[in-house]
Formats: C-alpha cells, sequence, structure tokens
C-alpha cells in the first residue's frame, strides 16, 4: 500500500472511530459481535479468566490485557488499576497463575498525565502479581512514549525483577534497546510494531522490519534474556525455531506469543511441538476502541479483519492467512 493511500486510509479510520453515529453502528452490527468474539475475550474479568482456562486447558500460556489505553483523568487510570487488580485476584483464585500474567499499557494507567503517576499504578499492579504468583509486562506503544516506558521498566525491576518488556522491531532504536536489556536477562517481548510511525525513527518496509526482527532475534537468542517472540510470520516462526536451536536453547528458555482468535491452528501445532506458545488476550469494554485503533496504526489489517467475517468453509480452505501484525 502506497504512503499516500495508507495515511488517507488511517485518517478516514480515525475519524469514523470518532463518530459516536458510526461508533453506535458498528457496536451494534451482528458482524461486528462476531469480529470483537473472535479477537476480544469479553468485557469482564470473568469472561476473560472463562477464555483463559480454556487455552490452558489446551496447554497454552496467556497474557492478558484490559482494553483502555490513552486514559485522560486519574479516575479512569485509577479504575484500570483496580480492573487489574481484580483480575489478578480471579487468576490466583482458579490458580491460573502459572501459566497467565497481565500485559499493561502504561497509558492506561496515567503516563500522558504523569510519568510518576503511571509508576505508582504499575508498581500496585506488579506487587500484586507478584503475591498471585505471576508477573507483568510493560506493553509498547508510540515511539514518544519509549523512553518514559523503558525508565518506567528500569525503576519497576528494582523491586520487580521479572517484570517484562516490549521492542517493536520496526524502530531504528530497537537494536541498541534489546542489547541493553538482554545484557540484564530481561524478560523481552520482540514484535513487528503496530504503530504508524514516522520515517526518521522507524524503517518503512515489511523487508526492512522483519530483518530488524531477525537481528534482534539473534541478539536476544544468544544472550541470557528470556524472549518472548511475538508474530504470526511464518517465515520467522521458522527463523526462530532455526536460532533457537542453533544458539542451543531448550523449549523453556523463550516463547512464542501470539494474538487471541489469530492462527489458532498455528498456536496448537508450536504447543503440540513442545514449544511454549503465549496468547495476548484483550478483553473490557472498550473494545471498539482496540480494533479501530489497530486497523488505523496499520490500515493493512483491514484486509485481516474483513477476511475474518468470510465463511468457515473459506476459512478452512486457507482464504485466512491470519497475518495481522502484533
Amino acid at each position: 500500500m502506497q504512503a499516500s493511500v495508507r495515511g488517507v486510509l488511517r485518517s478516514l479510520i480515525l475519524a469514523t472511530a470518532g463518530n459516536p453515529v458510526v461508533r453506535r453502528l458498528v457496536a451494534t452490527a451482528p458482524v461486528s459481535r462476531y469480529v470483537v468474539d473472535r479477537f476480544v475475550a469479553g468485557v469482564s474479568a470473568e469472561q476473560a479468566v472463562a477464555v483463559t482456562t480454556a487455552l490452558v486447558a489446551d496447554n497454552l500460556s496467556v497474557t492478558l490485557d484490559y482494553l483502555g489505553e490513552g486514559v485522560v483523568d486519574e479516575a479512569g487510570a485509577e479504575s484500570t488499576v483496580r480492573a487489574y487488580l481484580d483480575l489478578l485476584a480471579s487468576l490466583a483464585a482458579k490458580e491460573l497463575t502459572s501459566r497467565a500474567e497481565v500485559s499493561v499499557k502504561l497509558s492506561a494507567v496515567g503516563q500522558r498525565l504523569d510519568e510518576q503517576l503511571a509508576l505508582d499504578h504499575a508498581s500496585q499492579i506488579c506487587a500484586a502479581a507478584r503475591r498471585a504468583g505471576t508477573t507483568v509486562t510493560l506493553d509498547a506503544e508510540d515511539h514518544t512514549l519509549t523512553d518514559s516506558t523503558l525508565r518506567a521498566h528500569a525503576e519497576l525491576r528494582r523491586s520487580w525483577p521479572e517484570t517484562g518488556a516490549v521492542l517493536q522491531a520496526q524502530l531504528h532504536r530497537t537494536l541498541d534497546d534489546c542489547r541493553a536489556l538482554a545484557a540484564q536477562g530481561v524478560r523481552v517481548r520482540l514484535c513487528k510494531g503496530a504503530y504508524a510511525e514516522p520515517p526518521e525513527v522507524a524503517f518503512r518496509t515489511a523487508g526492512d522490519v522483519a530483518r530488524s526482527f531477525v537481528r534482534c532475534t539473534n541478539l536476544l537468542l544468544a544472550s541470557p534474556a528470556y524472549p518472548m517472540f511475538a508474530t504470526h510470520d511464518p517465515r520467522l516462526i521458522d527463523i526462530v525455531g532455526q536460532r533457537a536451536r542453533w544458539y542451543g536453547r531448550l523449549p523453556d528458555s523463550y516463547e512464542y506469543q501470539m494474538l487471541y482468535g489469530v492462527r489458532p491452528a498455528e498456536q496448537q501445532r508450536l504447543a503440540a511441538t513442545g514449544a511454549t506458545v503465549r496468547v495476548y488476550v484483550p478483553y473490557g469494554s472498550d473494545w471498539y476502541a482496540y480494533l479501530t485503533r489497530r486497523l488505523a496504526e496499520r490500515p493493512s489489517n483491514v484486509a485481516f479483519f474483513l477476511r475474518a467475517l468470510l465463511p468457515q468453509r473459506d476459512r478452512v480452505r486457507g482464504t485466512v492467512s491470519g497475518t495481522l501484525r502484533p
């Protein structure tokens, strides 16, 4: 997709996303409910825990994301913290915390209001996760928040060294960030990156992003870090497996991660080989914002969601390639 067309489509998606009439129409359309049911694990912690239980029973691990990034006031940030505390308590009660952790966007707990406020809120979640017997991974967002997020991550690791970080291969800086985190033995989720970034900070072509992903993969596998490779790209999945064998990595020393509802058969296939596969499970009432933001961040994902609506027989034939980008 040419850059000019991509920019127009992104603007259109953002414009319609903010229109209350469009939101109401989309939210009530039967076809939308199908998409939501496939890619979002309900609106409540109870529903999210039920999905987690089923995934764990299928030998998959889980990381849960409570939807609602870009909080604009302290009340919203505090509400997000309470949602995570309730979720962690529910996971512990169901004895799921050995296989389920949580992913937190700092913008959802006040990062754009005040970095210290977000750090204090994230600390509450990390402390609750430790008590529950699980971990927290700080999600990556657009490049304007990268330094702030990595500062918060470094501070959180003083008390909770198990706290994970996420790096996006599309950013020019990521190899250096990988090198710094890998030397500390950090849990690092590596993804391609789903945000629309300017060319001065990010690679522009899919090939360049993939090559960056492979360079970071080699660096992480050669280090004491615990890498978490978040991709649905069959080529990159194969490369990760090959490089892991080259570096003598045991199956429990790294993992694959994929989005809930995307390439479930591949998730099962990898798990059957003995690999650790973690499913990124979003939940919450803010599903509309989640889906439209993903489309706006990378408009080429529109085709994926459209294909997801095709009849089951077409999907079985392979019509859906499952290339939604993490």
